[in-house]
C-alpha cells in the first residue's frame, strides 16, 4: 500500500472540507453584515464545486476577489487552529468506531442461534446424559 498516497488524498480531502467550513463561516458572517452577498455567496457555494475546494476557490476568484482572499484567510486560520488536535482525534475516534462496530458484531454473532437451536440442543444435552447412565449401568452389569 503506498502510505504516501493515501496521506496525500487525506490532505487533499480535509483541505476542501476546511474551505467548506470557511465558506460556511463566511456565510454566517456575511448574512448578519451584508445579507444580500451572504445569499449570493450562499447560492454560489451550492454548486458541486465546493466538493472540490480549489477548483471552488477558483471558480469565485473570477467571480468575487474580495470573497474569495477572505475564504483564504479563514480556511487558514482554521487550519491553525484545528490540524494540531486531528492526528490523535483520528486515531482515537477510528479505534472507539472499530470497537463499536466490533462489539455489536460479537452482538449479532451470538444472538443468531433462534431459541429452538438451543432447547434442541438442550435436550441432546439430556439425551447424551441418558445415554452416559445407560452406558455406565450396562458396564456395571457386565462387572456383577
Amino acid at each position: 500500500m503506498k502510505y504516501k498516497r493515501v496521506a496525500q488524498d487525506t490532505a487533499q480531502v480535509l483541505i476542501s472540507y476546511l474551505t467548506y467550513q470557511a465558506a460556511k463561516l463566511v456565510i454566517t458572517q456575511l448574512y448578519e453584515t451584508n445579507p444580500g452577498l451572504g445569499i449570493w455567496l450562499s447560492e454560489f457555494s451550492s454548486t458541486d464545486r465546493v466538493q472540490d475546494g480549489e477548483l471552488y476557490l477558483d471558480a469565485l476568484m473570477q467571480e468575487d476577489r474580495e470573497l474569495a482572499l477572505r475564504l483564504l484567510t479563514v480556511r487558514e486560520h482554521l487550519a491553525e487552529e484545528v490540524v494540531e488536535f486531528l492526528p490523535e482525534m483520528v486515531k482515537t475516534g477510528i479505534q472507539e468506531s472499530n470497537v463499536g462496530h466490533r462489539r455489536r458484531l460479537l452482538e449479532r454473532m451470538t444472538q443468531m442461534a433462534p431459541p429452538e437451536e438451543s432447547n434442541a440442543n438442550e435436550d441432546m444435552l439430556s439425551n447424551d446424559n441418558v445415554l452416559e447412565a445407560e452406558t455406565d449401568a450396562d458396564e456395571e452389569e457386565e462387572r456383577d
